[in-house]
């Protein structure tokens, strides 16, 4: 990788001195952006996204299995070569609930560091969090004071509790607060392999088995509810909700009757908690087959999408907000505004000073 560029002057400063790069690496996705500024943020120049199911049999065994060990390591080496190819100068890179989990997890982060070169961080659930709201902040409403921020994750489901202000030095802009947040110790591939193992492609779960499902995640919701009062919140009409991950996308896309997905039209979208709960109960008497012909579903996710159905109909029925904002962003996008930020501190002679 190359090395950092010396602080310039004007426009080559800071944050615009770079091209950074982030890859997050959960339990089905590994996912890479490549970016330099731009005035509002920044502009992508590079991407990867593999699904390449990390955490296959971790729940039920405990360790990071060989074939999923084997595409995992396909899939960063193509990072790398992009990351290489494209001169980075910063970068972070960052693993959730399946490395956090497996028993074999720093082993095999270690044969990363080896065979490819790229150094992984396992974070905590709280910074997966704290990340989630960097990148989705600019989708909250500045005049509803409280927000819900669900990212349904391939091993886990996190939900924060948030206070939003209005931001004074830009209009429409916000303040956030983390009060709280919760992980939930299932996602779609963990409750996949959980409740639905051995199920026939052909063949649609039990009303039985799904309802199961959106009552396991209830049960955990319930508490996190109870501690900071949603419901009550909820009710005076003071809570939004936010979903970022492959589940909430993919029912967007679905409501809009998109053939083929489409980033722009998915990203910052609204659906309602009626629209919501109608496609997941429609979904949910489909066979895994069934699912596959459905656009922006495919092969590819298919075999999740119950799963994730289930858990993204136990958050609207929990939590009964009129609207789901939708985020098609995530963990690299918070890296990749953390790393910017840490570059404009660097690059600044007063901070320079006080270090």
């Amino acid at each position: 990788m190359a090395g950092d560029s010396k602080p310039k002057g004007g426009w080559h400063s800071g944050r615009f001195a770079h091209t950074f790069a982030a890859i997050d690496l959960g339990t089905n996705n590994c996912r890479l952006l490549v970016a330099r500024a731009s005035v509002e943020g920044f502009e992508v120049i590079d991407a990867y996204s593999r699904p390449v199911r990390l955490g296959e049999g971790v729940a039920l065994n405990g360790t990071l299995c060989g074939d999923a060990i084997e595409r995992t390591l396909h899939a960063l080496g193509v990072c790398a070569a992009k990351i290489d190819r494209n001169s980075v100068t910063r970068a972070r890179h960052i693993a959730t609930e399946a490395c956090r989990r497996a028993c074999n997890g720093e082993d095999f982060l270690g044969m990363v560091k080896e065979r490819t070169g790229l150094r992984f961080e396992v974070i905590a659930p709280a910074e997966e969090a704290r990340l989630a709201l960097a990148s989705c902040e600019n989708l909250l409403d500045p005049e509803i004071p409280y927000g819900l921020l669900v990212d349904i994750g391939g091993g886990s489901t996190e939900v924060s509790w948030v206070r939003v202000k209005p931001r004074n030095d830009r209009q429409g802009g916000v303040t956030t607060e983390l009060i709280g947040m919760t992980s939930v110790p299932w996602g779609v591939v963990t409750l996949t392999e959980s409740c639905t193992s051995g199920q026939p492609r052909e063949r649609p779960l039990t009303r039985a088995c799904y309802d199961d499902m959106v009552e396991r995640i209830r049960a955990d919701l319930r508490p996190f509810c109870a501690k900071h009062q949603i419901g009550p919140a909820i009710a005076r009409g003071e809570v939004q909700m936010v979903g970022a991950s492959g589940t909430v996308t993919t029912v967007s896309a679905h409501h809009l009757g998109l053939k083929r997905y489409n980033r722009t039209m998915v990203d910052g979208s609204r659906i309602g908690r009626d629209q919501i709960l109608r496609i997941c109960d429609e979904l949910s008497v489909m066979s895994v087959d069934q699912l596959t012909h459905l656009p922006c579903i495919g092969d590819d996710r298919a075999d999740l999408a119950l799963a994730g159905g289930a858990i993204l109909e136990a958050v609207c029925r929990q939590w009964a907000t009129p609207t789901v904002r939708v985020a098609d962003r995530g963990l690299r996008e918070g890296v990749l505004m953390d790393l910017m930020r840490q570059a404009d501190r660097e690059a600044d002679p007063l901070c320079r000073r006080e270090n």
